[in-house]
């Protein structure tokens, strides 16, 4: 795998249960001094929605019931902003820091700063490559991808489609998860491509995860291509939606495949309307809890043997990774049976025939 890709140096999926105590470092010594405070930094609201309806809620639920003090903010794509945001928090007395960064030069940044302000730190979700976050949290994000691969080929053979043309549209160049997932879908659909049972369409990147950038970008996709593309290998759901939009104006929508990420609610709308192939759903839940776990026990001044590591150059950053899950239409119920959206939210006039039809009640 290309340096500077996230690996995975220890098997095993790490419940938070499984946490252990070790010993203190410098760090964990100067916050368990002080008044534990988790200061938490949240990309934008934009890009996805779970950033503000489950990743804030879940972790506002973990912070309140362990009674840690705690500040949530959102950067909102703002590299200024994100860089204020961590100065405040860390003046502000911090004693743990957990941002989502906006691109890994940012991030190292604020993470360096507050190391060297004795505040312990955590990447959630990304990975701040050349960083010094001590712990990372998120996904399997290679199988993300993979999953989302699986999921075109499985969508474009139900459709009984023949050397069929498939476009991209990654997410944003400075998130090293978008990274991760082209590398896990390129493995499952790189090998067609080479055997002639695919042909690679037009591939663009989407600075920003920007869903109207998006949608400018498939037009020009789809006009470039002639019209001719039959599968569309998008990087979350708003890059799915943004690429459905544009279908619908064609006359398209449902009889090309489009993937998604985040089993957000208009993501498993558009599955249930069959304009969207499927969708990989992360339980943000599961993920909010284990970064939580590790906040507070930063915050306190102790220190968590995760059990596994990913590598960062010549770092191995002591990790948890969770396990994500394809969603296609006869499970969208499973997303809801587990409480990240509810059936209100997905199942309003318009979608529900559609709902009791996919068995959800």
């Amino acid at each position: 795998m290309r340096k500077g890709i996230l690996t995975i140096a220890a098997v095993g999926l790490l419940t938070t249960g499984g946490l252990t105590a070790c010993g203190d470092d410098s760090g964990d010594k100067a916050a368990s001094a002080k008044t534990p405070k988790i200061g938490v930094i949240l990309p934008d609201s934009k890009s996805s929605a779970r950033w503000e309806t489950a990743d804030r809620r879940f972790l506002e639920e973990a912070f309140k019931a362990a009674g840690v003090k705690y500040d949530i903010q959102n950067a909102q794509n703002d590299k200024t902003a994100f860089q204020t945001i961590a100065d405040q928090m860390i003046t502000g007395g911090v004693t743990a820091l957990m941002i989502v960064n906006l691109d890994s030069g940012t991030g190292k940044a604020v993470l360096d700063k507050a190391k060297s302000q004795g505040v312990a730190t955590i990447d959630y979700d990304r990975l701040t490559l050349g960083g010094s976050a001590q712990y990372y949290v998120s996904f399997d994000n290679e199988t993300v991808g993979k999953l989302q691969g699986e999921g075109l080929s499985k969508c474009l053979t139900e459709k009984g489609a023949k050397n069929p043309v498939v476009s991209y549209l990654n997410g944003s160049p400075t998130d090293n998860n978008a990274t991760l997932f082209k590398a896990g879908y390129d493995s499952v659909l790189k090998p067609k491509f080479d055997a002639k049972e695919y042909t690679k369409g037009p591939e663009d990147a989407v600075p920003a995860w920007d869903n109207a950038q998006a949608a400018t970008i498939f037009e020009q996709q789809l006009t470039t291509a002639k019209g001719k593309i039959d599968g569309v290998l998008a990087a979350n759901d708003g890059l799915g939606n943004a690429a459905i939009s544009i279908l619908k104006k064609n006359k398209l929508n449902g009889k090309v495949p489009v993937t998604g990420q985040d089993a957000s609610t208009e993501g498993l709308q558009n599955i249930l309307a069959g304009d969207q192939c499927m969708t990989v759903y992360k339980a943000v839940r599961e993920e909010a809890k284990a970064a939580s776990d590790l906040a507070i026990a930063l915050a306190k001044g102790e220190k968590k043997d995760t059990g596994q590591t990913v590598k960062d150059g010549d770092r191995d950053v002591p990790s948890v990774l969770l396990t994500p899950k394809a969603i296609y239409k006869d499970n969208v119920k499973d997303v809801i049976a587990d409480g990240y959206v509810t059936k209100e939210e997905v199942c309003t006039a318009a979608y529900a025939k559609l709902c009791a039809d996919a068995g959800i009640s």
